[in-house]
């Protein structure tokens, strides 16, 4: 059974100033499924959607973003919910931090810069679980990060007076205090430098082994998901264009944007040239027509500029979404 099943699902953001309305396609007929026990990577340019799938996902759906079409399923256990129809009191109450936590992509917007570590720590359990016993909160918090590599001492501390490494840390350890079945980690290396970034990819994976709950990992950086994620999900243009195990994605990418997402990653001791992709990514509030990529595309054929390609199911938990890719070949 998977944990999420998302199916065709469509979220966009509505506007009108001085009666001009204005629609942005963020989100387009997505489908997919996370499963328990599992990274499950998010990968795709600036504005290709993939934060206001996360917003939908988590139930953080405020205008001008509506939710027009599709479903968002989740199954904890016995406990099944969609979440375009659960009320914001039972969201509440029930599932956030609880079951599904959120890792932000700032760690300076999660800690109150004039609050002490611990008194944020106080104020996350106390207003999903009440706090009766201030000694034994003490100790379990203490623990549970002495897990994620940091002393006693950081709970003492003002935000400012750790690193960036350490703010991130403090974080993930809040995003997992309950230990969640899901924890969304939108661009959780964003700002770090790469030994700092090595050491919260690592956490990442040690909670998610510890633990066995799912990570869906979202970050433009490929070379992270290469690193740590399970499958892969690239996205362009609010649409899907390829979805498959890590290992497919870098060893045999079919999408001619993957592709370029896949050569662009620098090799040691290679000496050419790295060819850039042209153009830009479309303004979602005027997409183009048929396959989204067809303007940049270096192999656009007439077909792609009038139709949208189906998602095809080329071999076990690889799909692509191309015209130019017939029985799991280009």
């Amino acid at each position: 059974m998977p944990l999420l099943s998302v199916q065709n699902l469509s979220a966009y953001y509505q506007t009108e100033v001085y009666g001009v309305s204005r629609t942005v396609r963020a989100v387009d007929g997505v489908s997919f499924e996370l499963y328990p026990n599992e990274i499950y990577g998010v990968a795709g340019e600036s504005s290709c959607g993939k934060t206001t799938l996360i917003k939908v996902i988590s139930g953080s759906i405020k205008p001008p973003l509506k939710a027009h079409a599709g479903s968002v399923n989740f199954q904890f256990g016995a406990y099944e919910i969609d979440m375009l129809k659960i009320s914001q009191a039972e969201l509440r109450e029930n599932i956030r931090w609880k079951e599904i936590s959120y890792v932000m992509q700032g760690s300076m917007s999660v800690l109150n810069p004039v609050r002490k570590v611990i008194k944020t720590f106080e104020d996350i359990v106390d207003s999903h679980q009440p706090i009766t016993n201030k000694k034994l909160f003490l100790a379990e918090t203490q623990a549970h990060i002495n897990r994620l590599g940091l002393t006693d001492d950081v709970l003492d501390a003002y935000p400012h007076q750790l690193s960036g490494g350490m703010r991130q840390r403090v974080a993930i350890a809040l995003a997992t205090v309950f230990h969640p079945s899901l924890i969304i980690a939108d661009e959780p290396t964003t700002a770090l430098d790469v030994v700092v970034q090595r050491g919260v990819l690592q956490t990442i994976k040690e909670i998610q082994a510890e633990s066995g709950n799912t990570v869906l990992l979202v970050t433009h950086d490929i070379a992270v998901h290469a690193n740590v994620a399970d499958r892969l999900m690239i996205m362009y243009a609010g649409r899907i264009a390829e979805e498959a195990p890590t290992e497919n994605i870098f060893a045999a990418p079919l999408h001619p944007y993957t592709q370029h997402l896949v050569s662009s990653l620098p090799v040691i001791g290679e000496r050419s040239t790295k060819a850039s992709l042209k153009g830009a990514p479309p303004n979602l509030a005027n997409p183009p027509a048929g396959c989204r990529f067809h303007p940049r595309c270096p192999l656009a054929i007439d077909i792609c500029r009038t139709d949208v390609p189906e998602m095809l199911q080329v071999a076990e938990r690889h799909r692509v979404a191309c015209h130019l890719v017939k029985d799991g070949s280009q």
